[in-house]
């Protein structure tokens, strides 16, 4: 059959491949004993690698799904070309030169596969490209990357080009080389016009190659020049049999042995982004193109990362601090879950993208803003706290509501109960509240009915119920002893209703300090109570024992009050310090000051009561 490789010159190609590093552009790959090495199965979606290749038989084999075979199956597999097409990438690669049957001693190109003709369209586009990027006709082009902080060398380097401002310029030089009309439509370098005529897709921008992982060019990427022409700013390849762009990631060629070698990898979310973290010293940068960030591009760094139950990288998010870059962020919290990775965002204080920061502060900005990262959950939750009024109680609970089931979605459950003792703290909630919360979430999917945030009054089986009575009963009791301390402690310090209405009634009846303790001293309390469950608890506590470990003394009474006071005082400093931490304390200085006045001598108070809790005075 015409175009035949000949069978010596596919021998030659496998043994000249070594499979491993055809792989390795791919998936990253870990020792793995007797000399082979495994990785995350590109064929399947796995969490534990089973994805095994043999450097010494030089064949490749998943014990999860079955793929198997030497290095021109895995190309045919993974890159869907056929067996001709890939003898031939590999020869390439190779540096074989293969003969054909009945075909002379080298390939013709209407002997190539589809796939390898677009590739290698492609690739001379990307030639002429970068070669009109050095005509006068391509002035704006280089002041635009010159004011973007890239020269003539970089421009090279990045392989930058321009399409020339024409509507057949690239259409004019490919065809006498041999691409013919159709060709050209299905690489996505041209298209037909309403005349039937083919024109260039790309007309007057600036243009980036963009690589697959091998590093052939498989699209263009390209930015408008004049504000006041038609289409998008940013205007990409359409679907090719090459460009998939849920699956594309610009710079990844360049990226993904500093990926595999550090176990991070940075994404954001343009081309000058990628160059600018690149020079700047980040070089695991890469960006999406056009399209959001998703599942096919998870799946893709995964390999790359090893992400799986055993190691785990980082995946580091910069979006702009805008409205819709938070958007973005949240978004990809929510596919955060399919990492095991432990996933970050990277924002700059002055809400500028990495090519911005780089312009105004140089490269040790960009490096900082990626060492700078937050755990995307704190980011998601600080976000989703950002909506609601935190000072009262609907916005509280509100705010529950919307992030219990962000911290039942973490993945890594050892974390949930500290993100939820952190979320209580921002609340200014009681942690038990939030954890059962975050428990409801779990067992319901997402959705959460959180409880309205008031103090509740503690059961008969309270700890604080108790300390509350036996207050109560100090004053009834024993009003010259107790009396004046007594006294000191308002009503607000009584979580259960009925135990606040016999403390303002005590307060009616002109309270213990003035009292002598007697019939007439409770008859009085019991007159001034407003409650029938209040008055038929004061005689109860009238002749209810009380429960000192030794002889009465004014050290238990005031342990007891001590004790009393603590839930309401912890309660008002976290609330305090929920507050402060919503503040920004440079726009908020006054307000952050202030409050920071109030937390002093609270937490010094706090401190008092506990050590008088235990027995000091």
């Amino acid at each position: 059959m015409a175009g035949k490789i000949r069978d010596e010159d596919i021998a030659l190609v496998r043994e000249r491949t070594s499979i491993v590093d055809v792989i390795s552009d791919r998936v990253t790959l870990k020792p793995a004993g007797s000399g082979n090495v495994k990785g995350l199965c590109p064929f399947h979606d796995e969490k534990t690698p089973s994805f095994n290749v043999s450097a010494a038989r030089n064949v490749f084999f998943c014990h999860g799904c079955g793929a198997g075979g030497d290095a021109i199956k895995f190309v045919m597999d993974v890159e869907h070309l056929t067996f001709v097409e890939a003898v031939e990438r590999l020869a390439g690669r190779a540096g074989v030169q293969l003969r054909y049957v009945e075909a002379g001693p080298a390939p013709v190109r209407a002997q190539q596969g589809q796939k390898q003709r677009l590739v290698t369209a492609n690739a001379e586009a990307a030639a002429f490209y970068a070669e009109q990027l050095g005509t006068p006709a391509a002035r704006a082009a280089r002041e635009f990357l010159a004011r973007r902080g890239f020269d003539k060398a970089v421009a090279v380097e990045y392989g930058c080009g321009y399409a020339p401002d024409a509507w057949d310029t690239l259409t004019r030089y490919l065809r006498p080389r041999g691409f013919s009309s159709a060709e050209l439509v299905t690489a996505g370098l041209a298209k037909e016009a309403r005349s039937g005529s083919l024109i260039d897709r790309f007309r007057n921008r600036l243009l980036w190659p963009i690589r697959d992982l091998a590093g052939d060019v498989i699209g263009f990427g390209a930015r408008k020049l004049a504000e006041a022409e038609d289409g998008p700013k940013y205007l990409n390849t359409p679907e090719t049999p090459l460009y998939k762009k849920s699956h594309v990631l610009y710079g990844i060629e360049r990226a993904k042995r500093e990926i595999a070698r550090q176990g991070r990898v940075v994404v954001v979310e343009g081309y000058t982004d990628v160059m600018s973290c690149h020079l700047a010293g980040v070089p695991v940068a890469v960006a999406t193109c056009g399209t959001a960030f998703g599942t096919e591009h998870i799946g893709v760094l995964r390999r790359l990362l090893m992400d799986t139950d055993t190691f785990a990288g980082e995946i580091i998010f910069t979006f702009d601090g805008d409205a819709a870059g938070q958007k973005a962020a949240l978004r990809a919290f929510s596919d955060d879950q399919r990492f095991v990775a432990q996933t970050y965002i990277a924002v700059s204080p002055d809400s500028m993208d990495p090519n911005e920061l780089r312009l105004a502060k140089g490269d040790a900005a960009v490096r900082d803003l990626v060492a700078r990262r937050e755990p995307l959950i704190a980011f998601a939750l600080r976000s989703a706290l950002a909506r609601f009024d935190l000072d009262t109680a609907e916005g509280r609970v509100g705010a529950l509501r919307a992030t219990a089931p962000l911290v039942a979605k973490i993945k890594d459950r050892a974390l949930r109960p500290e993100y939820a003792r952190k979320l209580a703290g921002d609340l200014g909630m009681e942690v038990e509240q939030v954890t059962r919360a975050v428990a409801a979430a779990t067992k319901s999917g997402g959705a959460v009915e959180a409880p309205v945030q008031q103090p509740s009054a503690p059961g008969s089986d309270s700890p604080h119920w108790t300390v509350e009575r036996e207050a109560l009963k100090l004053a009834l009791q024993e009003p010259v002893l107790a009396g004046p301390m007594f006294d000191s402690v308002e009503v607000g310090f009584y979580l259960h209703p009925v135990h606040a209405a016999v403390r303002a009634a005590i307060a009616e009846a002109g309270g213990a300090a003035r009292a002598s303790a007697g019939v007439v001293w409770v008859e009085r309390v019991r007159d001034a109570c407003v409650d029938l469950a209040a008055k038929a608890l004061v005689s109860e506590l009238a002749v209810e024992p009380l429960r000192p470990p030794g002889e009465l003394d004014l050290k238990y009474v005031v342990i007891q009050l001590a004790r009393l006071q603590l839930p309401t005082v912890t309660r008002q400093i976290r609330e305090l310090k929920s507050r402060l931490q919503r503040l920004n304390p440079v726009t908020s200085q006054d307000e952050h000051l202030r409050l920071f006045g109030e937390l002093v001598p609270l937490e010094q108070h706090a401190r008092a009561l506990r050590e008088q809790a235990v027995g000091g005075l």
